[in-house]
């Protein structure tokens, strides 16, 4: 767990706001007397429906719907939902529907069994799917740990199996819980737990007949499956919902008659409004707003409306596997709208004198902060959690992550985060996050609003405000219905410094994925980058190469027409005529988009350098070293690295290669380290969060370390430069692992500190690419050439770099 750093210090934050939410409260277990198993503290059926294609359905398929009401996840691989009819005879079987996934705290899951010939109305997207042909009056369900058929045919019996998680008898079922079948099921009605989802073992006193109410995992529900719109307010406010914590102890209630405001609106993605109480409390903690989700249906309601919202509480997760926070929001709404065109409440300008400077509070005993007591005066996370669904605003604010295809820039609403060179905010250590990134959509669909098209460094002049979101992709984000104007501030792409004659220059250049099905503009654009802005290099190591076809997955390797396009657009552009050398993967093997097979090119200018060919390089021979001093030499050149070994598994292998120079010898490696996919985001729920890419880069550095160890062990002299796309930072343990025993020097130290990044993520200029050289090289002029990642129209989403030495 790393420790938080001490807060800034801050004027007080006067509002009353805010609203995540408490763990579920335990329930009273109360065992019946004729009762193996207990009541189940998490998983249970939530609702049964088998009328669905019946004769007077509405829905054209039987449902289980599942729940669960604990704190953590509940996986469900391996588990099943079984069926057996009302009165089971001696040649009656359980019939099963195997389950996979999980169901989040407080979430849902539905299972869509057998349709019938009626019924209009499809199940929102179910999670499962099963054959099960349930009765619409009497049958009995079951969740069943396993998948073999259960054979108990008596209520005694199946309470006595330790399989059975929860079972629900409805009609006139001979196998329920407790003192009876739920009565009431038929081809209108489902039968469903009651609020609270209380299960005392007693079918017949802890479910009621109603009806249906399918809802999924993301609280999507059936078309035109509402309840009836309030006409009083209740006693439940927002506040209440929200609560003190990130997860809401109203999970899975419905609550009725909920009043506030309308202040945003979103009828496209997901769809829903926002709606917040202008009557807060004095609890900064509790968030006064909250999303409503009205799933595939668009929103009625315009902003400025006064309505009342009966919904079921859920927690939605955007990323639930990937660690992402929840957003509690109100689904399967019903809404009534009281008047129009009120006052907005005034929103929470969120700056440098509010947003706290430690990022992230301690994770609780299950290594989450879900329930973790929210102190928004201390902590960025919970200032935002905080202020979930809130209308917030910025004023005059620096962009320091460049407008994407998706219309969305990220702006620095905290002038203290560190600044880069050109306007960013720079991306240092895992202790420190930048506190006051924000990433900043729009209300709107395009076609209404058009979106600034921004670079980094530009500023949104003026107001930008609408309600606080969190995203899967983003984090915490404002969803502006007011945007600030834009000012340009004319962000130039850089021009390196060309080399001397004396000097030869070596670039990387990750051309992200690359292929010769590409448009002709994408290799131009590339190419002119070379010859401008590199000042066309000597040699020129280039990542994400792809196979002739591309994503066409047909078992092509070669990347010849790919390579031979690029280097044709280069000398179109006034370049030189580039020699190239590279060795074809396996098929599959190095990762990357499916069926592109990506790799690492060397390209060299024959009039200034030559290569070394060196016979026996393949996609799985591995290069080794030969000869001492002098007459150090590479096995194969070019070559690839222990190809074989785990490090390399699904990951580019490094490409090395031979080179002279003025008839001096240069060894040159180009990289393409695993990607950070699958590492928990540092907004995540869990704290620290895991980085679990990390472990197969380390490893990767390490097998690179100890060859370039083994070459300069034959030759204390040997000139080496690796370089490429390492997917990590310069204070990583995998640049550590690299740059062990001096082997190698990581150039990036050595820019000002203003200057080290080489890619924007999620508004953090940061640094994922290197030149490293080792200590013979000595001299070393290194450039990273800004020209991609700042910038909205992009060829890549790298910068390339660039080294001039003089071996």
């Amino acid at each position: 767990m790393t420790t938080p750093t001490a807060p800034r210090s801050r004027r007080a934050l006067l509002r009353a706001t805010l609203l995540p939410a408490g763990l579920a409260a335990s329930l009273v277990l109360v065992p019946l007397p004729s009762a193996v198993a207990a009541p189940s503290a998490d998983a249970v059926i939530a609702e049964v429906y088998g009328g669905g294609g019946n004769s007077g359905a509405t829905l054209k398929n039987d449902f289980v719907e599942l729940a669960n009401k604990g704190g953590a996840a509940f996986g469900l691989d391996g588990w099943s939902v079984q069926y057996i009819s009302g009165t089971p005879g001696a040649n009656s079987q359980w019939g099963v529907t195997p389950l996979t996934g999980a169901i989040a705290p407080g979430g849902r899951y539905l299972v869509a069994e057998a349709a019938g010939a009626a019924g209009t109305v499809d199940l929102p997207t179910p999670d499962a799917a099963g054959s099960l042909a349930l009765s619409g009056t009497s049958g009995t369900v079951a969740l069943v740990r396993g998948t073999d058929p259960l054979t108990c045919k008596t209520a005694a019996d199946c309470a006595a199996d330790p399989r059975v998680r929860d079972l629900v008898g409805f009609g006139t079922a001979v196998v329920h819980e407790g003192s009876a079948s739920v009565a009431g099921a038929s081809n209108s009605a489902s039968v469903a737990r009651r609020t609270g989802l209380a299960d005392t073992d007693d079918n017949a006193a802890d479910l009621a007949a109603g009806a249906p109410t399918p809802t999924n995992t993301k609280g999507e529900v059936a078309e035109g499956s509402t309840p009836t719109g309030p006409t009083e307010p209740g006693t439940v406010r927002i506040h209440d919902i929200q609560g003190t914590t990130r997860l809401s102890d109203r999970t899975g209630k419905t609550v009725a008659g909920v009043p506030g405001i309308v202040t945003g609106v979103r009828a496209y993605g997901s769809k829903g409004f926002w709606i917040q109480d202008p009557t807060a409390d004095a609890d900064p903690a509790t968030s006064e707003a909250v999303f409503v989700y009205t799933g595939s249906a668009n929103p009625t309601v315009k902003v400025g409306d006064s309505v009342l919202v009966t919904g079921k509480v859920t927690e939605y997760y955007p990323n639930f596997n990937g660690g992402s926070q929840s957003l509690t929001q109100l689904t399967n709404p019903a809404v009534t709208v009281l008047s129009s065109g009120n006052a907005l409440p005034a929103p929470v300008v969120v700056d440098t004198r509010n947003i706290p400077g430690t990022y992230s509070p301690q994770a609780g005993a299950d290594g989450t902060v879900n329930g973790v007591a929210l102190n928004p005066e201390k902590y960025t996370l919970d200032f935002y959690e905080s202020l979930e669904g809130m209308l917030v605003q910025v004023k005059d604010v620096r962009v320091i992550q460049a407008t994407d295809k998706y219309n969305e820039l990220w702006v620095a609403a905290d002038k203290q985060d560190q600044r880069s060179k050109r306007g960013g905010v720079l991306y240092e250590s895992y202790d420190e996050p930048n506190v006051g990134r924000l990433m900043v959509q729009q209300q709107a669909p395009v076609a209404q609003q058009p979106f600034p098209l921004a670079n980094v460094g530009d500023v949104l002049t003026g107001e930008t405000t609408g309600p606080l979101d969190y995203n899967a992709f983003g984090g915490y984000t404002l969803v502006a219905g007011t945007l600030g104007a834009l000012q340009d501030n004319h962000l130039q792409r850089e021009v390196t410094t060309p080399a001397a004659d004396r000097e030869l220059s070596i670039a990387t250049y990750n051309v992200e994925n690359l292929a010769a099905t590409n448009p002709d503009a994408k290799f131009a654009e590339l190419a002119q980058a070379v010859v401008t802005n590199l000042r066309s290099p000597d040699i020129l190591a280039l990542e994400e190469i792809q196979d002739n076809n591309g994503a066409k997955n047909d078992g092509t390797v070669d990347a010849s027409a790919t390579v031979a396009k690029f280097v044709a657009a280069v000398k179109a552009a006034g370049g030189p005529a580039y020699d190239w050398r590279s060795v074809d993967p396996e098929d599959g093997k190095d990762g990357g988009e499916p069926g592109g097979n990506i790799r690492q090119v060397f390209l060299f200018n024959p009039l200034r350098v030559s290569f070394t060919d060196i016979p026996g390089g393949t996609a799985t021979t591995a290069v080794d070293v030969a000869g001492t001093g002098a007459g150090a030499a590479l096995t194969a050149s070019p070559g690839r690295i222990a190809p074989a070994d785990e490090a390399w598994a699904s990951s580019r292998k490094p490409l090395a290669g031979q080179f002279s120079f003025r008839g001096k010898k240069v060894f040159v490696i180009a990289n393409h380290f695993n990607s950070k996919g699958g590492d928990q985001g540092i907004d995540s729920r869990f704290q620290a969060p895991t980085r679990s890419s990390e472990v197969q880069r380390i490893k990767q550095a390490t097998v690179e370390q100890g060859f370039v160890a083994k070459l300069l062990a034959a030759d204390k002299e040997a000139k080496v430069v690796s370089l490429g796309d390492f997917n990590d930072y310069q204070f990583s343990p995998a640049l550590a692992a690299l740059t062990k025993d001096g082997v190698l020097r990581s150039l990036v130290n050595e820019l000002p500190e203003k200057e080290q990044y080489s890619y924007v993520y999620q508004g953090n200029s940061q640094v994922l690419d290197h030149i490293l050289v080792s200590p013979e090289v000595g001299y070393a002029k290194y450039d990273i050439v800004h020209i991609n990642a700042e910038f909205a129209q992009q060829a890549s989403d790298h910068d390339p770099q660039v080294v001039r030495i003089k071996p």
